[in-house]
């Protein structure tokens, strides 16, 4: 496997960043043709096998790739033969998952014969294609090379919203519609594993590397809860509302699901550099880092949760029409979930990176039975509305637990988590309360006070210009001893 100077934590974010802006703006695009081309019913359908094929891709994966970042990190392993192991044992995954989901579907929707059509439909090329996409995502991962994961990221988003507009434009039966959609995934993840091939060759022959078994049952859990989590609304809620109120619900749902994965860039970028911190540097070096990241990604999610507080009806009518104005409640109520999941995933990922992924999985599984219960009663009580309020208050849950069960739960409190929330907090109640009349205006105002964070905090604005002048510098070292070697 090849062995070329990895990109830094700054190079790596500026890749991911124009990638996934681009990508998240088609998967946008996406989502409003499918929700004009499908009525309410159809799409709350759509909805539940998505769901379904997701939590199926992730078991795929089974908390594999994280295990290869964690052995990747350590100096004496060797890359091939851990990624060698690391697909077959994808390739065995892959198999049970499809046999298993086969059978459950059948068990559970025997008597909704077109739910369960829509889903074998959807589930089939979805779940193979984000295996592959996995496979290829976790490699550039491991050596660090981020603008691999934004060829990979962009490909999709464009077969995706091809695929959508060719069903459209055919005028074709739902059910192949998602057939297209989960074939942009396949289609895409093709590409990915050929993108592999050119950098690298894998000997299937070689022998198994044991270290990826080591504390696999924690990953497994935790990686599994990471995505019943998101999922848990559409599956829990067929079964509380109509499938049209499940279409609603998923719509004002999964405006702030994609637009998450913005601020998932720093995460994304972050996360092999906190396992190499802690491996190489210890405890201290680890911190500082955790705390940078999390309070960059407090700043994006924050100014992203401003910008879909203010103005859900606006945005619920200009893209998908007055028909879906029901969902404006709730989108305005998760967009809380864009400023909760960023601190979320900084301190989720803070903890499994120094060992400590068994709390993770604690604070997970304990949030999910939450979940449920919020689910239920809230949604029975208050309908779409209070299927929002319960999105909202699991992310509270995760949030109080990864905090609780950090040893280093103090520096973050005083460091990031007690100044920039209360600061946000603050704003925000002044401004709700007396621009409220003028959403826009509000909206404006409140991203402006958003900038005064960085201008406040040196220590960050100074690690910011580092990452980003840092590329700059090792380029110009790296020119300048070419220069004296030819010389020499």
């Amino acid at each position: 496997m090849t062995k070329e100077r990895k990109n830094s934590i700054g190079k790596n974010v500026f890749y991911l960043l124009y990638s996934t802006v681009f990508s998240s703006g088609l998967n946008a695009v996406t989502l409003v043709i499918l929700a004009n081309y499908l009525n309410s019913q159809s799409y709350g359908m759509f909805s539940v096998a998505l769901a379904y094929a997701l939590i199926m891709g992730y078991c795929t994966d089974a908390g594999i790739s994280v295990a290869v970042l964690r052995e990747g990190s350590k100096k004496e392993v060797s890359l091939s033969t851990l990624f060698s192991s690391f697909i077959k044992i994808r390739l065995v995954l892959l198999g049970f998952t499809l046999l298993g989901g086969f059978f459950l579907i059948q068990l559970l929707y025997q008597n909704q014969p077109e739910l369960m059509k829509t889903t074998y439909y959807l589930m089939l090329p979805m779940v193979t294609g984000l295996a592959l996409q996995s496979i290829s995502i976790t490699y550039f991962q491991l050596i660090e090379e981020m603008q691999y994961l934004g060829y990979i990221r962009i490909c999709s988003a464009v077969l995706l919203v091809s695929s959508v507009l060719t069903g459209m434009v055919l005028s074709l039966h739902p059910y192949m519609i998602c057939l297209l959609y989960g074939s942009s995934y396949l289609l895409a993840g093709i590409v990915g594993i050929r993108l592999v091939r050119k950098r690298t060759v894998i000997h299937f022959k070689q022998a198994f590397h044991k270290g990826l078994l080591k504390n696999v049952l924690s990953y497994i859990i935790s990686g599994l809860l990471v995505v019943l989590l998101p999922q848990l609304g559409p599956i829990v809620l067929e079964r509380t509302l109509t499938l049209t109120q499940v279409g609603l619900f998923a719509v004002a749902y999964r405006i702030p699901s994609a637009l998450y994965q913005i601020p998932g860039v720093l995460a994304g970028a972050f996360y092999p550099a906190l396992f190499k911190s802690y491996s190489s540097k210890g405890t201290k070096e680890h911190l500082q880092l955790n705390i940078l990241q999390l309070k960059m990604m407090a700043i994006t999610g924050m100014a992203m949760t401003v910008s879909f507080y203010y103005i859900p009806e606006i945005l619920i009518r200009s893209l998908f029409g007055e028909e879906w104005i029901g969902a404006s409640k709730a989108l305005q109520i998760m967009s809380f979930l864009l400023v909760l999941q960023s601190i979320n995933v900084a301190l989720a990922d803070g903890l499994t990176t120094k060992a400590l992924h068994h709390r993770r999985t604690a604070i997970q599984a304990f949030a999910l039975l939450c979940g449920i219960g919020f689910y239920i009663g809230f949604s029975r009580q208050y309908g779409i509305e209070g299927a929002a309020c319960a999105a909202v208050a699991i992310e509270l849950v995760s949030l109080a637990g990864y905090w609780l069960l950090n040893p280093s739960k103090k520096t973050l409190a005083v460091k990031a988590l007690l100044p920039y929330c209360s600061f946000f907090s603050g704003v925000f109640l002044i401004i709700n309360y007396s621009l409220s009349a003028n959403p826009v205006l509000a909206t404006f105002f409140h991203l402006l006070s958003m900038t005064m964070i960085i201008l406040i905090d040196r220590q960050l604005m100074r690690k910011i210009m580092n990452l980003i002048f840092k590329d700059k510098k090792v380029e110009t070292e790296t020119v300048e001893r070419g220069i004296e070697n030819g010389i020499s």
